[in-house]
């Protein structure tokens, strides 16, 4: 008994220390664990997160986590952190924000788990790596995750046995526009409360799980940009909350367009572009009232279009573009009152453009080119005063422009080429200031150009050519600032009036096929970013003037049949930029010796210069130049000695035939062929093949590298036959021959070009190749057969994509490392399945650490002369001629900067001299989207504009000044390759002609 009272009085004891003893471990647990673990969770994520090549950057400065603190107030000084928010009762860390702090390479630690109180964890554009951790699906607070815009990759964390705790909190999860693969993940019980999913921009692959049609609060489901593939499951239609559906680009789904999708009935956008679809577009569509985007372009889908979507009362874009829709334009849109965008380009549409399209009071933007489109335009176009864009090319429309089409002075995009329009082109259109693109050609328009037309402020291009136009060409003010301008085969008559010089921004002047006069003005001159004149077939009189040398970008010039006279000016061929030059049929007189063929006149051939009965090039115009010779030698000999003479000319000619064949056949008897030929290849090509293929009609390219052929095998098989230029007698120069045979012999790559083969003799040296039957990527995007609208954004991409993976073999992978040093535009090759292949090794260097042999230059050695093309030189190279990996990489640049903006390197700025500086000054912020968007390709649409950013800004982070700031090729190779799956869309959203 008295143990049991012991007991019981050790009990009450116990009792009454337990509160004071539970209080004060309260507050020793409150005080040091949670804050403790907050921080040491920081200082992990900090040091994690700036691993690799961010750890000497000032990112995440003030984030200063000592080893010990001194007092408990410094214990939550991580409060203050920037990006850090914390709860104002406990100091616990509830939210980071790391949107665009940089942190190249850096990973996210899985101690960030150890934030129990952490509610949103958002670290976006920031260029994070590595995989995400498995802990932060067991985060029991966590509602809001945005890890979009990085470099991340593997697997999205599995659900796992657990899968009560697997995001038990979460609402918002977004990982767009990283590497992630597997398959979409599933989300199990924790489905019950996520409202946003976006996947978008990864590799995941397989289907899409049916369960995603259980998350009843789902508003916004984004899995575009995938690998994707199977059905479409219609469970989804059980989203009765889903307000945002993308599903598109870059998927592969089986069928088409589930009918169920007509009973969600929360959507207000539905895009399912570029996946494959198939079908026709089901008409329960219309059930969709709240709907104000559908996006359905670059599928198969056939049929006729739903009268049914005339029921979209709220619909504000509708685009069907690139799919096989046929039959008429529905007359249910008429009640399509709120429609902004209307893309049906890219079908087989039929009959006319109904008047109504005329009458919507919001219609902005209407695309309806390459259809079967007849009748005439709605007379009231534009009459609603907010029309920017317009484009009905390639269709059978006719009849007049309609008057209205500015009426709002907001039109920017005026596309009418290759229709029936007939008819003078409206006067107003020349008061429309807003006008940037204005493309009327191939039509058969007449009366004259309105004034106004070559004087808008803001109009870049402006095509007429190929119609009926008369009278004279219209003064220019000096304000205007037209980049390309043609009027080409029209009936314009008159001179050139001398204004044209204040034309500054001009990089295209063709006013070929017309019936001008007067002389060449020598204000042209004064336009000093042409890089592309034909003034070809006019009734051009006078001489050449030498200012046209202030022309220094100029790359062709073509006055051929005119009526021109006087010698041609030897200082063109001092114009280094000038590969074209074409003057045949003229009045030229003159001679040019073997010893002034250089520049332009050492690349271009007979045809270049024929039709001057009085011009002699020497072993160019064979003809003339003979003539040249009988006409100096003749005398005034008396006539008595010709009886005597010709029987003794004949009597020489005689022998010296007879002499010329016993000597032919004796030295033929001692030497070799005259052509020697190797081949790498195990082709059925002989030497009389390939010579037979160097013909005129053959030719395929010409520059200054020399003249490129296409030659078919006897077994059908087509190649490229480069023939360099002769060799100047004793200068020891080959032009790139050595190098291209060193280079290219000894690397194997899928996108460098193949060296098939080479031959040498006495006339020069050859170089057989791969054939690429789409040419080059500077064609297809300078061109002015409007390829470059084909090549969209998703193309380009991937062409950008291959050519760094060509070079980064080249750079890392090769042994020794090879330098291009001519990285371009034009030196990219497209096959027949458009993909990219570097070409033109005559000017490259093997990199050695301590060079020897030929051919090679050590690490950052300084070379002889400057190499490559103007526009695309790094500064440091043509200040110092020193070359390094960094000389390519700043190359490549500016092929990014050109395939994002359309614009050619040189020729199209004014002051701001090359397209590098015309970028950097006009998005002083790369980081700006919609800044970049401003200057991108305006015959793309600006969608994906997440890539279209992000190529912009790799381009420049390539042509930084400092070539110690620039990536790797290796870098660039890896970040595209991380985001080409996202904007696969190599006919997606709207690829517009020009």
């Amino acid at each position: 008994m008295a143990q049991v009272k012991r007991n019981s009085s050790h009990l009450c004891t116990l009792r009454l220390l337990l509160p004071p003893l539970l209080a004060v471990t309260a507050v020793a647990a409150e005080a040091s664990p949670p804050e403790s673990d907050d921080l040491y969770a920081l200082s992990e994520l900090k040091s994690s997160l700036l691993s690799g090549s961010a750890r000497n950057s000032s990112s995440l400065a003030d984030w200063d986590i000592p080893s010990s603190s001194s007092s408990p107030a410094s214990h939550h000084h991580y409060c203050n952190f920037s990006g850090i928010t914390c709860d104002a009762s406990d100091n616990r860390v509830v939210a980071i924000n790391l949107t665009g702090v940089p942190l190249h390479g850096g990973v996210l630690p899985a101690e960030v788990s150890l934030l129990h109180s952490l509610s949103s964890l958002t670290i976006t554009s920031c260029s994070l790596s590595g995989s995400i951790p498995a802990s932060l699906a067991s985060m029991p607070l966590l509602r809001h995750l945005n890890l979009s815009n990085n470099n991340i990759s593997g697997f999205f964390p599995s659900s796992g046995p657990p899968a009560p705790y697997y995001f038990p909190s979460a609402e918002v999860i977004d990982v767009f526009n990283n590497n992630l693969t597997g398959p979409p993940p599933q989300f199990g019980r924790s489905k019950a409360r996520l409202r946003h999913l976006n996947l978008g921009g990864n590799y995941f692959s397989g289907g899409i799980p049916e369960e995603y049609g259980d998350v009843k609060r789902l508003e916004f489901l984004g899995l575009h940009g995938n690998f994707l593939s199977g059905r479409v499951p219609p469970s989804l239609s059980r989203l009765k909350r889903l307000k945002v559906m993308y599903l598109g680009y870059g998927n592969s789904f089986n069928g088409g367009i589930p009918l169920e999708f007509g009973e969600l009935e929360a959507l207000v956008q539905l895009d399912m572009a570029d996946c494959s679809l198939r079908g026709p577009i089901p008409p329960e569509l219309g059930r969709l009232t709240r709907l104000e985007a559908l996006y359905l372009q670059s599928n198969n889908l056939v049929g006729e279009i739903p009268a049914e979507l005339g029921s979209l009362k709220n619909l504000t874009y509708l685009d069907l573009c690139f799919n096989e829709l046929t039959g008429e334009i529905p007359a249910s849109f008429a009640k399509l009152t709120r429609l902004e965008l209307l893309h049906l380009f890219g079908n087989e549409l039929q009959g006319a453009i109904p008047e109504f399209v005329g009458e919507l009071p919001q219609l902005e933007i209407l695309q309806a080119w390459q259809n079967n489109l007849t009748g005439e335009l709605p007379a009231n176009l534009g009459k609603n005063g907010r029309l920017l864009m317009l484009d009905v090319t390639d269709n059978q429309l006719t009849g007049a422009i309609p008057p209205h089409l500015c009426a709002g002075r907001r039109l920017q995009s005026l596309i009418l080429m290759r229709n029936k329009f007939s008819g003078s082109i409206p006067e107003d259109l020349g008061n429309c200031k807003t006008l940037a693109r204005v493309r009327l050609n191939s039509n058969f328009l007449n009366g004259s150009i309105p004034p106004g037309l070559l004087d808008l402020p803001m109009n870049t291009i402006l095509d007429s050519s190929e119609n009926l136009l008369s009278g004279e060409l219209p003064v220019v003010i000096p304000s205007a600032g037209l980049s390309f301008l043609s009027v080409a085969c029209n009936n314009l008559s008159g001179p050139m009036p001398p204004q044209i010089g204040n034309l500054k921004n001009l990089s295209l002047l063709n006013f070929s096929a017309n019936a001008l006069t007067a002389g060449f003005p020598r204000e042209l001159s004064h336009c000093e970013s042409l890089t592309l004149l034909d003034l070809s077939r006019n009734h051009l009189t006078g001489e050449i003037p030498t200012v046209i040398t202030n022309l220094k970008v100029l790359t062709m010039l073509n006055l051929s049949r005119n009526s021109i006279s006087g010698e041609l000016p030897l200082e063109i061929r001092e114009m280094i930029s000038l590969s074209i030059l074409d003057v045949s049929y003229n009045n030229f007189s003159g001679r040019v010796s073997q010893s002034q063929l250089q520049g332009v006149f050492a690349v271009s051939g007979e045809k270049d210069f024929q039709g001057n009965p009085g011009l002699c090039v020497e072993h160019v115009t064979a003809i003339s130049c003979s003539y040249q010779q009988r006409s100096s030698g003749r005398g005034d000999k008396p006539r008595m000695l010709l009886p005597w003479l010709v029987p003794t000319i004949i009597a020489m000619v005689t022998m010296a035939v007879f002499l010329g064949l016993w000597c032919r056949r004796r030295a033929a008897r001692r030497r070799p062929a005259s052509w020697k030929m190797t081949l790498f290849q195990n082709l059925d090509l002989q030497m009389d093949d390939v010579l037979g293929c160097l013909r005129e009609e053959n030719i395929v390219g010409r520059g200054g590298a020399g003249t490129v052929y296409r030659c078919a095998t006897r077994g059908g098989t087509e190649v490229a036959v480069k023939r360099l230029p002769e060799p100047v007698p004793r200068r020891r120069r080959d032009h790139g021959f050595r190098a291209e045979v060193t280079t290219l012999g000894g690397v194997r790559h899928r996108n460098i070009v193949r060296l098939l083969g080479f031959a040498t003799g006495a006339e020069g040296n050859l170089l057989l190749y791969e054939y690429m039957p789409a040419g080059s990527l500077g064609v297809l995007l300078h061109g002015d057969s409007g390829a470059a609208a084909a090549l969209g954004w998703g193309a380009r991409l991937r062409v950008a994509t291959e050519a760094a993976r060509a070079l980064c073999y080249l750079h890392h992978e090769c042994s020794p490392r090879i330098l291009h040093r001519d990285v371009k535009s034009n030196n990219i090759l497209l096959d027949a399945a458009m993909e990219a292949h570097v070409a033109d090794f005559g000017l490259a260097k093997f990199l050695r650490r301590g060079a020897s042999g030929p051919g090679a230059v050590a690490a950052e050695e300084c070379v002889s002369a400057i190499a490559g093309t103007y526009g695309y030189i790094a500064p440091e190279y043509a200040y110092t001629l020193r070359v390094d990996e960094k000389t390519d990489v700043y190359s490549f640049g500016v092929v990014l900067l050109e395939i994002v903006t359309g614009r050619r390197p040189l020729g199209d700025f004014g002051d701001e001299i090359d397209l590098v500086h015309w970028a950097r000054s006009t998005v002083p912020r790369p980081l700006d989207d919609t800044a970049v968007l401003a200057v991108a390709d305006p015959r793309l649409p600006p969608e994906p504009a997440a890539v279209i950013a992000r190529l912009f800004r790799v381009g420049m982070s390539c042509v930084r000044e400092s070539s110690q700031a620039r990536p790797t090729m290796r870098e660039v190779m890896h970040v595209l390759s991380s985001f080409v799956a996202v904007a696969d869309q190599a006919s997606t959203s709207s690829a517009l002609p020009v």
